[in-house]
């Protein structure tokens, strides 16, 4: 009998723990049920999108001084990111951020898109979701080095950088291209944004700067004494010549909704006339 009476109350201890709550999986997601991998949901739930980007890259992001709040961030990547947010019905929140900061965040998960001129690379393939290019250059300029104009006969071929001081910007498709792509040179400095080097240049702190062409002939307009090299250029393999979103890796569902919304964009030719519109106003900034 007094073992009967032992067996039951085990049995009741296990169904009062049974109908006790688990705790663990509550508290590691806040309390919340959401499932991971699926932030396009989380974002039309909370009805906002953050939108990180390094705004020092006309005339895909940059700052109109005249201006103060969110409304200063303008560009082609911006016009992007306010299409995207009205097609989800969601508010547009704009994060600036330095560039290696826009890298780590979207491949960290911190942020929802990386919409910051990005280009196409393995690293970044295997860290993050990409979309398909949203712009690749009508001329095709590519990427090259700006000089001073009294080297405009100095730099030929990758081989007649061995004594230059380089620069470029700090997780760049162009410090990518330097070292895989310049056997040597003097030094290789690093800053978190391309217009820093352009300058450094333009002050004879460096003596090149990778660049992408396209935004570099801007600056050199704006600018007189740089130029870009007219006998250099990098190699492309065809991969690294279109511009994407970043979306944090395994969000599937966001990148196929961004997917669509920039073939919308594109064959509407809104991308084309963002990307005109805002190097004619960058210029007139002297941007």
């Amino acid at each position: 009998m007094q073992t009967n009476k032992k067996y039951l109350v085990f049995i009741a201890l296990l169904l009062i723990a049974a109908m006790l709550p688990t705790g663990c999986g509550n508290a590691t997601n806040g309390g919340n049920s959401q499932k991971s991998g699926n932030r396009l949901e989380a974002i039309l739930d909370r009805g906002y999108i953050e939108v990180i980007m390094e705004p020092y890259f006309a005339p895909f992001e940059f700052i109109d001084p005249s201006k103060t709040g969110v409304e200063k961030y303008i560009g082609c990547d911006v016009e992007i990111a306010k299409a995207i947010a009205e097609d989800l019905g969601v508010e547009l929140r704009i994060i600036p951020l330095e560039f290696s900061a826009v890298l780590a965040g979207i491949t960290e998960g911190k942020y929802d898109l990386a919409i910051s001129a990005l280009g196409y690379t393995p690293a970044r393939a295997e860290n993050m979701e990409m979309s398909i290019g949203y712009y690749i250059s009508e001329e095709g300029d590519g990427y090259g080095m700006l000089i001073r104009e009294e080297d405009a006969g100095k730099y030929s071929d990758a081989a007649s950088f061995a004594n230059a001081v380089l620069v470029a910007q700090s997780g760049s498709l162009q410090e990518m291209f330097i070292n895989t792509q310049i056997p040597e040179y003097k030094e290789l400095k690093l800053v978190s944004a391309s217009t820093d080097g352009y300058l450094m240049v333009s002050e004879g702190k460096a003596d090149a700067a990778a660049v992408a062409i396209e935004t570099a002939n801007l600056y050199a307009e704006a600018n007189p004494g740089v130029i870009v090299a007219q006998d250099f250029r990098f190699k492309e393999d065809g991969t690294t010549n279109s511009t994407r979103i970043g979306i944090p890796k395994g969000e599937v569902e966001l990148k196929e909704r961004i997917d669509a919304i920039i073939t919308t964009l594109m064959e509407q030719g809104k991308i084309v006339e963002w990307y005109n519109e805002y190097a004619s106003y960058a210029a007139t900034l002297g941007i």
